[in-house]
């Protein structure tokens, strides 16, 4: 699939690698986790019912469409927090893989 963002140039900021439903990422210092999952896939999510794609809405931390978990189970907002080394991120709806 191919991503809905691309990097215009390379980040000076150090890479970070992370996973998305056990799958590998790779973003860099300073990006948010919904930076990460949009440099590598079209969707956060998808609608319950419809099953539309959802990347987000506000982008800033004001709405509620970006939650996503941590491995551990804590939620969090993808727009808000910063991509760290090491991260396990879940889909908040179990068995859904936004990056395929």
């Amino acid at each position: 699939m191919k991503p809905l963002l691309r990097r215009v140039s390379a980040p000076a900021s150090a890479p970070v690698s992370l996973t998305w439903n056990g799958l590998p990422l790779q973003a860099h210092e300073g990006d948010t986790v919904l930076t990460a999952l949009l440099l590598a896939s079209q969707q956060l999510r998808v609608t319950l019912g419809e099953g539309s794609p959802r990347a987000g809405f506000c982008l800033m931390g004001a709405c509620q469409d970006c939650w996503v978990q941590t491995a551990n189970g804590a939620r969090l907002r993808a727009c808000s927090t910063a991509a760290e080394d090491g991260m396990e991120l879940v889909s908040a709806q179990p068995g859904e893989l936004a990056c395929k």
